[in-house]
């Protein structure tokens, strides 16, 4: 009787097989800081563009922050209706990890995968700062690296950055464990209930104001417990997305 040799096992799947998508928007600013994140933690970054009738096979899509559209209607307003949105809402509620940096998170809010607004800041001007913020929910795509309660320090900087929604509604993010992170020390633009990021009920998609990929290499992020400029905190925010997907 002959012998059928087995097949050799398939390859493990590694960080660098992950492809994490980056869109731009005209106006767009940090698509390049949030491309380096995601090559930092190991992982391929795909640039994404606006126009793009389909995702190229990405298997999570980050919205990073700037100006899209020149912030024209409302931040976020005329972003919502780009047609790679189409394909991100379809893969954000088919499971998908989304993150929306800043103008991102605005996105997401009018794109109506995260609840609430994004409204001018409270004093009605730019804020640019190096924040502190608690961690509170680790169980989403983009956080289980981090600890409960821990705080870390993330850059910010914006001015339509207060979050807003109805007292059901924050309710509801409150019970049941949908605010990520919460503004620390001093609350920057007047946000309800100190929220800084939150999180659809899946937890894969998340928003928040402040800016991980502005926290991901020694010598350009904010100040840390190692010195000045040794701050990376950021970076646990792409390499915990590059992990779910490996794992899922």
């Amino acid at each position: 009787m002959s012998h059928v040799a087995a097949p050799p096992p398939a390859p493990s799947r590694t960080a660098a097989d992950a492809r994490i998508g980056v869109v731009t928007f005209p106006g767009t600013l940090d698509d390049r800081d949030a491309a380096r994140a995601v090559r930092l933690a190991g992982g391929t970054p795909v640039a994404l563009w606006h126009a793009d009738a389909d995702l190229h096979d990405v298997d999570a899509v980050v919205l990073p922050g700037g100006f899209s559209y020149g912030d024209y209607l409302r931040a976020g307003a005329i972003s919502r209706f780009a047609p790679v949105m189409e394909k991100v809402v379809d893969a954000a509620d088919g499971g998908m990890p989304v993150l929306g940096i800043c103008n991102g998170f605005q996105i997401l809010a009018e794109a109506h995968l995260l609840p609430g607004a994004m409204i001018k800041n409270d004093h009605r001007t730019f804020v640019c700062r190096e924040q502190v913020l608690a961690v509170e929910n680790v169980d989403t795509a983009w956080t289980h690296e981090f600890r409960t309660g821990e705080t870390i320090t993330i850059p910010l900087k914006n001015q339509d950055g207060q979050f807003v929604a109805d007292e059901h509604t924050l309710d509801e993010l409150e019970g049941e464990g949908r605010v990520v992170f919460r503004y620390v020390g001093w609350n920057p633009n007047g946000s309800r209930r100190d929220i800084a990021g939150i999180t659809n009920a899946k937890g894969n998609v998340v928003g928040l104001m402040p800016h991980p990929e502005h926290a991901v290499e020694v010598g350009f992020g904010p100040d840390g417990p190692n010195g000045p400029r040794t701050g990376t905190d950021g970076l646990r925010f792409f390499s915990s997305a590059l992990n779910a997907l490996l794992h899922r």
